[in-house]
C-alpha cells in the first residue's frame, strides 16, 4: 500500500503543491527521502521518529521509502515534516487515506510532537486553496495568518496527537476564526505640523505621497529631511485585504513574522553598508530583498551617495519594473517591488555647501565626485527632486500649538487625489507615479500652453524621454490637486521646479 499526503512549499513569492507518497517493505527499519530534498529534509527523519514515539504512536518497524512529487523541483524547508508523519501513520494502518480526503498538511515536528510555526504559511494556504483542497491543518501559531485567504477551512493544531485524535474522530478541531484586522493608531504619530517651516518640502511630500512618486530630498544636514521622509509613510492610507496579503506573505517568507499579519504600511530603513543583495534579494536560497520587503510602502534611503555604486545602480529595473527577478542555476524567482523611494542627501561630503550660515570646507572637486556618485539614468526615475534648506534656530523654539491642522490638509488632499485616480484610470491600484508612456499618451491631456512650455524646457534642460513623461506625471498629480481635469502650463511649471539641478542651492 502507498499513502499519498498534499502538502505545499512557498517557492519565490508563490506555492507549489507537493505529493508525499510513502511506501513500506519488509526489510531493517529505516526511512530513505527522495525527491530532491536538501539536508533540513533529510534530518526530518529523525524528527518525524522521535515525534511519533512521543506522541504514544507507534513506528513501524519496516523500510520506509519517502517520495517528494515532483521529483525535479528543488524542496527546502522544514514545512514535510507533519506531511511525512501523517504518511507513516497511514501507511502503518494507524491512520486510512480517506481520513485525510480534500486536506493538506503542512508543519514543522519538535521531538516532542509539537508543531512549531513555519515560514509561508500564507503561501502555501494559497496554494492548497488553488488545488481546490476543502481544509488545510497548520501550526497553531500560523493558522490566524493563512486565514487571510478566503474560501478555505484553516485549522490550527498544537501537536501530532492532537490532529491523530481529531482525524480519527476522537477529538474535533475548530476552524479558526479570521479576525478582521485594521491598521492601528499610532499612539504619537510624527505630523507634517510637526516639521518648522520647509513648506515647499512638504508640499512636495504631498504631491509624491498623492501620486506615488519617488522623491530625494538634497539639503544640509539638521535641515529635517529624516523627519519628513518618516512622516511620508504617515500620510498613505491604511493597507487593503488584498494588500494585507501581499505584504504579510513576503515578510513570512523572510522571517520577518511567524504568525502575525502585517497592517502597517512597510518603511525599510537599510543601511547604507547593506550588501546589494540585502537591498534586491537574492542569496543561495533567494529571499526577498529590502526592496521587496517595502512592497506597498515606503523604502527609506537615507544618505543616498553613501551607497555603493553596485547597490544603487541595481536599483534601476525594480524602480521601472515595480518586481525584481531572481535568477540562479535552479531556476528564476520573481518577487514584487512596487515600494515608492524615499532618499535623502547632503549637497557635498561636509553638507553645508551653498549654506548662507556655515562655511563649505570641501573643494570644488570632491564636491563634483561627491554627486557624480548619482548616475544620470537612476535620478532619472526619481520624480521629484527638492531642495531643503535649513530652518532658523529661533523658530525651532517658537511656541506653536500643534492642532494638526496641516496633517489633516494633507490627508485630504490625498485621499481627493486618489478618487480623481480611481475615476480616471478604473484601478484602485493605478497611481499617475506608475503610468507607462502609453498610458499617459492616452489618458493625460495637456494644455496647448502646457504644451508649449513643456516643449520649450524639454528642450532647454536636455531632458530624456523618461523625464519629460516623470514631469507630465507629477503635473497630472498637481492638477489632481487642483481639480482640474486639464494639465495646466502653471502645473507643468511647478514640475519643472522639482527637477531641480543636484547641485543648485
Amino acid at each position: 500500500m502507498v499513502a499519498k499526503v498534499i502538502t505545499a512549499a512557498p517557492i519565490g513569492f508563490e506555492g507549489a503543491i507537493i505529493e508525499v507518497e510513502a511506501d513500506a517493505k519488509s526489510g531493517l527499519p529505516t526511512i530513505q527521502i527522495v525527491g530532491m530534498g536538501n539536508k533540513s529534509i533529510d534530518e526530518s527523519k529523525e524528527r518525524v521518529r522521535s515525534a511519533i514515539g512521543n506522541s504514544l504512536l507507534q513506528f513501524p518497524a519496516k523500510k520506509i521509502t519517502i517520495n517528494l512529487a515532483p521529483a525535479e523541483l528543488p524542496k527546502d524547508g522544514a514545512y514535510f515534516d507533519l506531511p511525512i508523519a501523517i504518511a507513516i501513520l497511514i501507511v502503518s494502518g494507524q491512520l486510512r487515506q480517506q481520513d485525510i480526503t480534500d486536506s493538506v498538511f503542512a508543519g514543522e515536528l519538535s521531538l516532542s510532537g509539537d508543531l512549531r510555526p513555519i515560514r509561508g504559511a500564507i503561501n502555501i494556504t494559497e496554494a492548497a486553496k488553488q488545488h481546490k483542497a476543502a481544509r488545510i491543518y497548520l501550526p497553531l501559531a500560523n493558522a490566524l495568518q493563512a486565514t487571510l485567504i478566503e474560501g478555505i477551512e484553516v485549522i490550527g493544531v498544537a501537536s501530532l496527537k492532537e490532529l491523530f485524535l481529531h482525524l480519527k474522530g476522537e477529538i474535533r478541531l475548530e476552524s479558526t476564526v479570521p479576525v478582521v484586522v485594521s491598521e492601528l493608531e499610532l499612539a504619537n504619530p510624527p505630523f507634517i505640523d510637526e516639521v518648522q517651516g520647509q513648506d515647499q518640502a512638504k508640499r512636495a511630500l504631498i504631491i509624491a505621497t498623492a501620486g506615488r512618486h519617488n522623491i530625494l530630498l538634497n539639503g544640509p544636514p539638521g535641515a529635517g529631511k529624516t523627519m519628513l521622509a518618516k512622516i511620508l509613510v504617515n500620510l498613505l492610507p491604511p493597507l487593503s485585504y488584498s494588500e494585507q496579503i501581499a505584504t504579510t506573505k513576503l515578510h513570512s517568507i523572510a522571517g520577518e513574522i511567524d504568525g502575525e499579519i502585517v497592517t502597517r504600511r512597510p518603511f525599510r530603513s537599510p543601511h547604507h553598508t547593506a550588501s546589494p543583495v540585502a537591498i534586491i534579494g537574492g542569496g543561495n536560497k533567494p529571499k526577498p530583498g529590502e526592496i521587496s520587503l517595502a512592497h506597498l510602502g515606503v523604502l527609506f534611503l537615507d544618505e543616498l551617495p553613501e551607497y555603493s555604486r553596485s547597490t544603487l545602480e541595481a536599483l534601476r529595473q525594480p524602480l521601472e519594473d515595480k518586481r525584481v527577478s531572481i535568477a540562479r542555476v535552479n531556476g528564476r524567482i520573481v518577487y514584487p517591488a512596487d515600494f515608492m523611494l524615499v532618499a535623502t542627501m547632503n549637497p557635498c561630503p561636509c553638507g553645508y555647501a551653498g549654506d548662507d550660515s556655515k562655511e563649505c570646507t570641501c573643494t570644488s572637486q570632491q564636491i563634483m565626485t561627491y554627486q557624480k556618485k548619482l548616475s544620470g539614468p537612476l535620478l532619472d526615475r526619481i520624480d521629484l527632486i527638492v531642495n531643503v534648506s535649513r530652518v532658523p534656530h529661533s523658530s525651532l523654539v517658537s511656541q506653536q500649538t500643534l492642532n494638526n491642522t496641516q496633517h489633516a490638509y494633507a490627508l485630504n488632499t490625498i485621499k481627493k487625489v486618489m478618487t480623481h485616480q480611481l475615476n480616471r484610470y478604473k484601478r484602485s491600484f493605478q497611481y499617475n507615479g506608475n503610468l507607462s508612456a502609453s498610458e499617459v499618451r492616452r489618458t493625460i491631456e495637456l494644455s496647448d500652453d502646457a504644451r508649449r512650455l513643456l516643449s520649450k524646457a524639454s528642450d532647454k534642460l536636455l531632458l530624456s524621454a523618461r523625464a519629460y513623461f516623470k514631469i507630465i506625471k507629477v503635473a497630472r498629480t498637481i492638477a489632481d490637486i487642483d481639480d482640474s481635469e486639464i494639465v495646466q502650463a502653471k502645473h507643468v511649471s511647478e514640475a519643472l521646479q522639482y527637477r531641480a539641478d543636484i547641485g543648485s542651492r
